[in-house]
């Protein structure tokens, strides 16, 4: 997959430093969250075989059953995912 260039400098147009690219609450740390978080969800509604707040899911007795929070640590950044459970 491509990553678009001009949506970087975008991203990057008002970031004067390099810290405000990888500090705690910097640009870097959106993406870190979102895309494990995408991933997650792809994989539970591969797993439950149904889309969040789809109706193929009701009583079926594999069900979504809330979510936890987890943390994930790198190499410049800690960040909290949410992940969903099921009754399976």
């Amino acid at each position: 997959m491509a990553i678009d260039l001009n949506l970087i400098d975008k991203l990057l147009v008002d970031s004067k430093i390099p810290e405000e690219i990888i500090r705690k609450n910097g640009l870097l740390k959106h993406p870190a969250r979102a895309v494990p978080e995408r991933a997650l969800s792809a994989e539970l509604k591969e797993c439950v075989g149904y889309g969040k707040h789809d109706p193929a899911g009701y009583n079926s007795g594999n069900s979504r059953n809330g979510t936890t929070k987890k943390s994930l640590v790198g190499g410049f950044v800690e960040i909290e995912l949410v992940q969903c459970t099921t009754n399976n």
